[in-house]
């Protein structure tokens, strides 16, 4: 990627987005173009169209997106569908039509069958049924990594789309209602110390496997993956290793130092039961992850204690 090239992170205040942001930053980056919500709703069409018209960026990175865990998925299923479709449409095509030299979009591991062959290989997508409750999503994302291929094919337009596996890292969401595991996980945990509980409920039975990605070592590989791939091919990026969800929690809970019981809602739903990436293909290509889980725990962890909780009143804002 030549430093003095014009660049568009969609979604730059997002958990992706902004790693994007840091990622690009460190290498000498300086011609972020950089637009909030308020600003810029990459839903309108017209308004994305007048700012590719206007901006020109030379490098496009698709990090904008609606997203959410279990909950926020089953309870609004359209506006996951409907606003992913049209950030995905507006951005891809406006930026193929305005000269965009390479864009990178982010598809989701969740876009592959729930029952995939594990560890799950780039084929396995559109091979058998999704999981239940977050299929609207992954239907977006695999039609954007389909537009993708397609502008690829007929216009020869540089689209990537890359498979992060699980995310989180400094910048999640802590919101009950709307986050995945991880954050949710290190909120209940913290909340549970400060306020003295001798319980941390945790959604499931704390069987299902799933692997977890470091934000920052996923912004590292989209960055490596601009300047070194340029196949529509979709490529997998994560850890190559996976944890049970009840180890997941004992870990956060030594994190935190909660030293109470953890127990599991069995009445609430697992999801896919496993969910690990096949990242050879990312592997062969020269990148590899720097992140521990732990470490990015911890990380993650007082992260939160410095951005969130004070806001809450939390345990450093009493």
């Amino acid at each position: 990627m030549n430093r003095d090239a014009r660049i568009f992170v969609a979604g730059h205040r997002g958990l992706v987005g902004s790693a994007i942001c840091r990622a690009l930053e460190r290498r000498g980056f300086t011609r972020l173009l950089k637009r909030s919500r308020s600003s810029l709703d990459l839903r309108d069409a017209a308004r994305v169209e007048a700012f590719f018209a206007d901006e020109r960026p030379e490098l496009v990175f698709l990090a904008a997106a609606r997203v959410g865990g279990i909950v926020a998925n089953d309870s609004r299923p359209a506006e996951f569908v409907r606003d992913n479709l049209q950030i995905q449409t507006n951005v891809i095509d406006s930026a193929f039509r305005h000269g965009a030299r390479k864009l990178c979009f982010l598809g989701s591991s969740c876009a592959y069958p729930r029952l995939a062959p594990q560890p799950i290989t780039e084929d396995a997508l559109l091979t058998s049924p999704l999981e239940s409750t977050n299929e609207w999503y992954a239907i977006a994302k695999i039609a954007g990594i389909k537009m993708c291929q397609a502008y690829a094919r007929q216009y020869g337009f540089n689209a990537i789309s890359l498979m992060p596996t699980n995310l989180y890292g400094p910048g999640d969401n802590f919101d009950l209602e709307t986050s995945h595991v991880v954050p949710a996980l290190i909120r209940k945990f913290h909340e549970a110390k400060a306020g003295g509980a001798e319980t941390v409920t945790v959604w499931g039975s704390g069987t299902p496997r799933r692997e977890f990605l470091y934000v920052d070592d996923l912004a590292d590989a989209v960055c490596f993956l601009m300047d070194e791939y340029d196949s529509p091919e979709i490529v997998n990026v994560g850890v190559g290793k996976d944890v049970a969800i009840a180890e997941l929690a004992r870990m956060i809970g030594e994190v935190v130092g909660f030293e109470g019981e953890i127990v599991f809602d069995r009445s609430k739903p697992d999801g896919t039961p496993r969910k690990l990436l096949d990242v050879s293909r990312c592997s062969r290509l020269g990148w590899r992850p720097r992140t521990g889980l732990a470490e990015g725990l911890r990380s993650t962890s007082a992260w939160y204690l410095a951005n969130v909780a004070p806001a809450r009143g939390g345990p450093n804002g009493r």
